[in-house]
């Protein structure tokens, strides 16, 4: 870059009336726009609010359920002294924890786990404050028993969760609905400015809508954003449309030089800068910033699942999927005999799949079909190809039962998939479980598929099922291999009971 390119960086914004006629219309249309977006740190603000509300209603919630429960004071006695203590001194001290474990740092609030992760962390940490403490001070053993700890740590932290999620989902509905969104101005290359404003509006949950676009290169008609300038006029950019955070795209245009003198100018500014690193699909966890030679340097951790971890993963499949198959053989011989008196041929359906690492195994699952669907294949595709590109799936396909709609509508078919899981064939959670017809015509990102056992669900049961194209599929299940972890899967285990109960994209 040359000089006067790194002076412009470092130049005073100029006002909105300074902007030149031929973006005198997308200046009005997107002022318009952004004018009722609240300021980000407003609903910072709110949400911290009813963040810590709901932390102190569940420290006092837990207090009383425990006193209560562990049998130390009648009903109709007053509370003593040492549990108003308690009483008064518990809800400071947990919210105190949850501040100490980083549960209420703006850079986690509303998106991501990290919110999650800081109320187990803290409850721990509370729970051996208060054990060194009551031999401390040697606390009366009526006061602090084993019953009341039993009792208050599992109601502490299953009620803040449950409240967090809460807090979280209002925040996410009102992000849907075009409020409490960061307004941004994405810099970098057309192709990856294109890129990174079609993701941020694909997912409005994460809080940043794009509302202009500093690049050297033109955008393509459908892109939603307006091209406001080169990589260099982004500090107008900013005051002309009011922006709150500037995300820049890699690869960028912007030396490290360049970038360095812009976060200044927007640190004088209030603005926040955000850097979206080239590599796809992986998530924070896996990555860390370490310092070398005076150098930030981005570290990306390896994926996950293997050894301790996929050892963990699979004693937690097989026993959750012994325990539902003994629980569900009422349902199953239900099922059994509608699907024996709706139509002939056997109750279940078996069908050669590929597994972890390309080994095969049978899958099994309700028949929804007729009998001689496998021989009707090739004249229904040839009607209608309502595939998505290496799978094929249709909404009014002739050949399924009418009970196997019904199965098929609540995924009530892919239940016997839980005898796959107790044999170690799949898992509950991962992608979904592929024929070799398919595998034949995998490239090579998609043979990353095989690198985990297949799940009964994964990102692309929560996340439109059938309804998506083959590409999207693939992106789901590559970001869950890339960013597997144990939270995750129970993360799509609850989103997969509400799209089961939708019943979107399922036919």
């Amino acid at each position: 870059m040359t000089g006067n390119a790194d002076a412009s960086l470092s130049q005073v914004s100029v006002r909105s009336s300074d902007a030149p006629p031929h973006l005198a219309v997308a200046e009005s249309s997107v002022a318009t726009a952004t004018r009722s977006l609240e300021h980000p740190r407003d609903w910072t603000r709110t949400y911290l609010r009813r963040a810590i509300a709901a932390d102190v209603i569940c420290a006092v919630l837990a207090d009383l359920v425990a006193i209560l429960g562990s049998g130390a004071i009648p009903l109709r006695d007053p509370i003593p002294t040492p549990y108003l203590v308690i009483l008064l001194a518990g809800p400071v001290v947990w919210v105190l924890t949850v501040a100490a474990c980083h549960g209420y740092e703006r850079r986690f609030l509303g998106v991501g786990m990290d919110e999650y992760r800081a109320l187990p962390s803290a409850a721990i940490r509370l729970l051996a404050l208060s054990t060194f403490i009551s031999y401390a001070i040697y606390i009366d053993r009526p006061y602090l028993s084993r019953y009341f700890v039993l009792i208050y740590f599992p109601v502490l932290l299953g009620s803040a969760l449950l409240a967090r999620y809460g807090v979280r989902q209002s925040l996410h509905r009102s992000r849907w609905q075009g409020r409490n969104l960061s307004r941004a101005v994405v810099v970098g290359r057309s192709d990856a400015v294109q890129g990174l404003v079609r993701d941020l509006q694909r997912e409005p949950v994460h809080g940043i809508r794009p509302v202009a676009a500093c690049t050297s290169g033109s955008l393509s008609p459908d892109c939603s954003v307006t091209s406001a300038g080169s990589v260099h006029d982004v500090l107008q950019t900013v005051e002309r449309y009011d922006a709150d955070v500037v995300v820049v795209a890699s690869p960028s245009e912007l030396s490290g030089v360049e970038l360095r003198r812009l976060s200044w100018d927007l640190d004088d500014l209030g603005i926040e800068l955000v850097v979206a690193p080239g590599i796809m699909e992986v998530t924070g966890p896996r990555l860390s910033i370490r310092p070398a030679a005076n150098l930030s340097l981005l570290h990306i951790e390896r994926p996950a699942l293997h050894g301790v971890n996929a050892f963990s993963k699979a004693t937690f499949d097989r026993t959750i999927a012994i325990v539902w198959c003994v629980l569900m053989i009422p349902l199953f011989a239900t099922i059994g005999l509608l699907i024996k008196l709706d139509s002939k041929g056997p109750v279940f359906f078996r069908q050669s799949r590929v597994g972890l690492d390309g080994q095969g195994f049978s899958i099994v699952k309700f028949r929804s079909m007729v009998v001689d669907a496998e021989a009707k294949l090739a004249e229904v595709r040839s009607e209608s190809d309502d595939g998505n590109g290496v799978l094929y799936k249709r909404h009014d396909d002739p050949r399924i039962t009418r009970i196997g709609r019904v199965l098929r509508r609540f995924s009530l078919d892919e239940l016997p998939q839980l005898i796959n899981v107790a044999r170690g064939e799949m898992s509950l959670v991962g992608p979904r479980p592929p024929l070799q017809s398919e595998v034949d015509g995998y490239e090579a990102d998609a043979i990353r598929r095989l690198k985990v056992r297949p799940g009964l669900t994964g990102l692309w049961q929560v996340s439109g099922r059938s309804d998506l194209s083959w590409d999207e599929s693939l992106r789901l299940d590559l970001r869950y291999v890339d960013n597997w972890s144990m939270m995750f899967d129970i993360q799509i285990l609850w989103r997969t009971i509400r799209a089961v109960l939708r019943g979107t994209g399922a036919y």
